[in-house]
């Protein structure tokens, strides 16, 4: 792994493969764009520079393909959203239509609605972990016709959060274990643990049933 995706982090294509991926994972959220991520960044925390042979430029070789990796990541997070937000704002119908007929992403607009009316801005950006939760923030947000200035800078931090995070595990990963499958896959299930915390948590709060009362008894009824 390390011989092969080594020199495949300095081929420019492979950038243009983890952007395309993050940017359209808002439309279609079975997209494996966190793995890409976290796999890319594995590699660049081994030994790429001297796996493809070229000359580093400073101290930490890998650093330029770290922030490279960042932020094309952070730019097509964002941007993704901003297409999904500007679409759904011009055709609201099509696109509320297409979250009714799906079973799992109705699921996911249901509990981040009703998150996002508890906790606000802030969820956006546990949103951005969960799973689907990046489609229904975006497309519900111009459904919905919410304000840019309501949106676009949760999207924005939503964007940078999940990236750091994203990266970082690979990274550490890659530094810990080595440019191998095994750190690869380590990084990746704690990205997915992530997802599901973020699930978790925005489960909508259980609604206490009402508690039936008996109706008084008139006295000399039997």
């Amino acid at each position: 792994m390390q011989e092969t995706l080594g020199v495949l982090l300095y081929a420019p294509w492979i950038y243009v493969v983890v952007a395309a991926s993050i940017l359209l994972d808002v439309f279609v959220p079975v997209l494996p764009s966190g793995a890409l991520v976290v796999t890319a960044a594995t590699v660049a925390a081994g030994t790429a520079v001297d796996v493809a042979g070229l000359p580093s430029p400073t101290a930490n070789p890998h650093l330029p393909q770290i922030f490279l990796l960042g932020a094309c990541a952070i730019t097509a997070s964002f941007v993704g959203d901003l297409l999904a937000y500007g679409l759904a704002l011009r055709g609201g119908r099509r696109f509320g239509g297409a979250i009714a007929r799906s079973r799992r992403l109705t699921a996911a607009q249901e509990r981040l609605d009703s998150a996002l009316r508890r906790g606000g801005g802030p969820l956006v950006v546990l949103a951005r972990f969960a799973p689907a939760g990046r489609a229904v923030v975006s497309l519900g947000a111009g459904v919905s016709r919410r304000r840019k200035r309501e949106f676009l800078p949760w999207s924005a931090l939503a964007a940078v959060v999940w990236t750091g995070y994203s990266v970082g595990i690979g990274y550490l990963g890659g530094q810990l274990l080595g440019a191998s499958w095994f750190s690869t896959g380590l990084s990746v299930v704690a990205l997915l643990a992530a997802g599901l915390v973020a699930a978790r948590l925005l489960r909508p709060a259980p609604v206490a049933e009402p508690v039936a009362v008996p109706a008084p008894v008139e006295p000399g009824v039997s």
